[in-house]
């Protein structure tokens, strides 16, 4: 699937809309980097050919650019001077009104930055306070000669009470403090600003538009460099653990011992109500042709059985049982009802709809993250994410039980998301 996106350069908006953020920037950094490689196999053949003679050299064009002054009445180019023109406020007063709010916004730019500081002293200031408290009841063991257990409590939560209080207190004071600073900053700013402008020409204040401007640029382009280092560090960070841990195998391998154990697999199979034990494993059925992508549900239908079944996609390792974590052709927003009322870490599989693999369906502290799973190959692996090729579903999933997937969000599968329904959502794939 990733290979045939870099051929192409194109990606569906579907599918797009399917990846999680560190997915999109993994993939369009990729998709730069096979656009760069282009242009360089192309400027190299190009040199070649102007060298041999085959094409003659590129002689640049005249521009053709022009600038369209707007004329006036008199047929003079129109020009409008600010203050003059009819309903203009004089320029005094606008001179005035953009020195007061460049000097309220300074100065509510700088009481913004004394309240974090000063919050941050007195939340550490009242933490510490309150840890040591603690310290001290804990140390002297008063919850243990008291005989009355529940006076004890009552005596914590009075003594967090109080110390609550007085932090309010010490938070109304820091704000009222910093309010006060904030309106004599604003005055100070205010007169220093007029008096600048008095002795400043109209270009000082063109260049620090320009400088400002300058600036911004520069920090966009930091930003995106560090998306793309990040980038680069996951992925490289992927490709070293799985190496270390060993854990990536080509599917040819377990072909070969899935082959030696086939009698194992054919009894595990055939106790399995509706299913049907799977053939010598010499590759899917051939009068069975993948489309480029899923149409419809039953065309997903056939492909799971002709293709994953096969490769036990959705057992539990060495048993004829199905995975809890494995669910049906079901949508974003079921799964998100599925995983609503579970804590983070909890995580389920379903099939995909928009490509030939599954989502894993991720539940965090505050919302949900979704990662598509290419399965079209002869490996299972995250799209855009993870490197690490993966023999089995299953491997992929408890691989992931113990290494992040992604290093930004931390991602660790630790409760599987079962059923809710009877029957279960996976069904129709294994009538």
């Amino acid at each position: 699937m990733l290979q045939q996106i870099l051929q192409d350069m194109y990606i569906d908006p579907e599918l797009l809309a399917e990846l999680s953020d560190v997915q999109k920037h993994i993939l369009f950094y990729k998709m730069r980097e096979e656009q760069l490689r282009r242009w360089r196999e192309r400027e190299a053949w190009d040199a070649l050919a102007q060298a041999e003679g085959l094409r003659p050299a590129k002689v640049k064009r005249a521009s053709n650019k022009h600038i369209q002054w707007l004329l006036g009445a008199d047929g003079e180019v129109w020009v409008w001077v600010m203050g003059e023109g009819p309903g203009d406020k004089p320029y005094e007063e606008i001179s005035e009104e953009l020195i007061a709010e460049r000097a309220r916004l300074q100065a509510q730019k700088e009481a913004e930055e004394l309240w974090r500081q000063k919050e941050a002293e007195i939340t550490k200031k009242f933490r510490d306070a309150l840890a040591n408290e603690k310290a001290r009841i804990l140390a002297e063991k008063w919850k243990v000669e008291m005989e009355d257990r529940k006076a004890a409590k009552v005596l914590e939560e009075r003594i967090h009470e109080e110390f609550k209080r007085k932090e309010e207190e010490e938070r109304r004071r820091g704000e009222e403090q910093i309010r006060l600073q904030e309106e004599q900053r604003a005055k100070e700013l205010y007169w220093t600003l007029k008096q600048a402008q008095l002795h400043c020409q109209d270009s000082e204040n063109e260049e620090r538009e320009w400088e400002e401007q300058l600036r911004r640029s520069k920090a966009a382009d930091e930003e995106r460099s560090r998306r793309a280092q990040r980038a680069r560090d996951e992925y490289r960070r992927h490709s070293l653990r799985a190496i270390q841990k060993g854990t990536v195998a080509g599917l040819s391998t377990m072909f070969q011992e899935l082959g030696q154990n086939h009698e194992q697999e054919a009894r595990l199979y055939h106790q399995l109500p509706g299913t049907r034990p799977p053939s010598p494993l010499t590759g899917p059925d051939r009068t069975w042709e993948r489309p480029l992508r899923p149409l419809s549900r039953e065309v997903i239908v056939r492909w799971f059985k002709e293709e994953q079944l096969p490769r036990r996609a959705g057992f539990e390792r060495n048993t004829k049982s199905i995975a809890p974590w494995f669910h049906g052709i079901i949508s974003r927003e079921n799964a998100e009802d599925l995983l609503e009322n579970m804590t983070e870490g909890a995580f389920l599989v379903r099939v995909s709809e928009k490509i030939w693999g599954y989502t894993l369906s991720y539940r965090l502290q505050r919302g949900f993250k979704h990662f598509l799973v290419d399965a079209s190959g002869d490996f299972y692996s995250f799209l855009g994410v993870d490197p690490n090729r993966h023999a089995t579903l299953t491997d992929l999933i408890d691989f992931h039980k113990e290494e992040i997937i992604t290093v930004s969000g931390g991602e660790l599968l630790q409760e599987p998301c079962g059923q809710r329904d009877s029957p279960p959502d996976y069904h129709l794939l294994f009538e």
